[in-house]
């Protein structure tokens, strides 16, 4: 059977501590940030807070903060405190900050969707990979992002994340193959863990 091309973001797996939290921490959204969508890639701007990566730092070429999974903010509209798992990108008063919620343990993995195309083999594995954002949900409010496939490289270090595995599906005695399947990453790239040499 076909996978399906309907990628989720980044979906944690593994890492330090115990689910839900996995010890994830804290940082500031501007009030006037486009939306970030759970479990979005995200990084540090100028300012300390955080967004999606921008054109002008494209993925890859600095360290994430991140992967986003949730904010808090004091909603215009609604006139109250609203936790939210994506940020929508306004319903906040000027010069205010939502509080974003951020996974950025060096030790998590996460299952992600891959590209089109052939998607991602066993012989791919422990290769540096780079991601794209997709188009989020907003009546979900997941994220749209998937790593793709034709980026994987063993030798490029700047790349945001390293594959760790193909995911085998609950009843399966084989990992899923071909495009859109869903594999196992690592950070390779993130403020809390940069790879600086070659696997």
């Amino acid at each position: 059977m076909a996978n399906t091309n309907a990628p989720f973001g980044f979906s944690q797996y593994k890492g330090t501590g115990s689910a839900p939290t996995y010890e994830q921490v804290t940082g500031l959204i501007n009030y006037n940030t486009a939306n970030i969508f759970f479990g979005d890639p995200i990084a540090h701007l100028s300012d300390g807070s955080v967004a999606g990566i921008t054109t002008s730092a494209l993925p890859g070429t600095v360290p994430l903060a991140g992967i986003f999974v949730g904010c808090k903010y004091l909603s215009v509209s609604q006139k109250r405190t609203v936790w939210s798992n994506y940020w929508p990108g306004s319903d906040m008063a000027s010069g205010n900050f939502a509080e974003a919620y951020i996974v950025n343990d060096p030790n998590a993995q996460f299952i992600v969707q891959s590209s089109g195309g052939s998607g991602i083999t066993q012989a791919m594995v422990g290769q540096n990979i780079q991601f794209a954002y997709g188009t989020g949900n907003t009546s979900s409010g997941l994220s749209g992002a998937y790593v793709d496939a034709a980026t994987a490289d063993r030798t490029v270090t700047t790349l945001p994340f390293k594959i760790v595995s193909l995911v085998t599906p609950v009843g399966s005695s084989s990992p899923t193959t071909g495009q859109y399947n869903t594999v196992v990453v690592a950070f390779n790239n993130v403020e809390t863990k940069v790879t600086t040499a070659a696997p």
